[in-house]
Parts: structure tokens; sequence; C-alpha cells
């Protein structure tokens, strides 16, 4: 995770200034509060995986969005992935996994997904995933423009009775 923490390309979106590398100790406290968010909640952020070579290559999954207060109480699905592996569908794939999860095993009646105004790969990927837009707002600490989309679970629920009708 260090790797993929400190490669411009994958902290474009996310660091001030953008593009900016995690320290290894931040990605250490990222991991700390992963596995703090899995213990608490039950739930959070799960390792992806390569098959064919067994390769770390990020994470995806749920968390809950305390950096944007306004939209809380939230649960949003997320992803981070080596940029040797974008563009191949894994984080659309990898967060379809996650839509039972949240749905069924969780419960939720809705779930959102947040990304930088600028990130059309990341709200392609919300897209594919059936999800809204909600809102567009500001990250509260760097002021960069956010765009929040939200899956009902309504929605998710009717899009799988036509794919498995």
């Amino acid at each position: 995770m260090a790797g993929i923490n400190r490669d411009p390309q994958v902290t474009r979106y996310l660091r001030d200034p953008p593009g900016s590398p995690f320290s290894r100790r931040e990605t250490e406290q990222l991991t700390r509060e992963t596995r703090a968010h899995w213990d608490t909640h039950g739930f959070g952020l799960y390792a992806v995986m390569v098959k064919e070579a067994d390769d770390f290559i990020g994470f995806i999954g749920l968390a809950i969005p305390t950096f944007l207060p306004e939209i809380l109480p939230a649960v949003e699905i997320g992803w981070r992935l080596d940029p040797v592996h974008w563009g191949r569908g894994l984080a659309t794939e990898g967060a379809r996994a996650c839509l039972p999860v949240a749905f069924d095993d969780l419960g939720l009646d809705s779930i959102v997904s947040i990304g930088h105004a600028e990130n059309a790969a990341s709200l392609r990927v919300m897209q594919k995933l059936g999800m809204r837009h909600e809102l567009d707002t500001l990250h509260p600490a760097t002021g960069w423009p956010l765009r929040v989309y939200r899956l009902l679970r309504s929605d998710w629920e009717w899009e799988g009775a036509g794919l498995r009708g």
C-alpha cells in the first residue's frame, strides 16, 4: 500500500498539493484506521489481490465518510488501486461485489460514493454501479470540488431482479 500511496497518479485527487505522496507513516496510520473501522463497525475496506500473481493491488470496500459530515449518516463505497491495473474494470467489479454486503448483510437503504469532481474515471465507476449524482460540495479540508453519488437499495434490487429474471 505504501507504494500505491506514493504514486502521484493515485494521489492526484487525494492530496493537497495534488499528487503529493503519502509517507510510510501516513500509510501505516491509514492501515491502523482501516483495522479499527473493521473492529468498530464490522465492515470496511478489502485488500484486492490479482489471482494470477497473488499480488496486492489496492483496496475496495465500505467505510463511513467521516471527513464529509454534511452527508452523514452514510456508508461510502470506495476504491484505491495501483495504476498498473486501471482501466480493466477491477474497481467496478470489486465495488459490485461489495453491494450485497451493503444492502443484504448490513441492511442499508442506500450507499454513497464520493469523488473529486475532475476524477472522470472514478465518476464513471460510480455511474456503472447505477449510482446517481446527488450533490456537489466542497472538501472541508482542501476546498476541492466533490461529487457525491448515491445508489438506493430499491434501485439495486430492481437492477438485480432484471439480471436474474
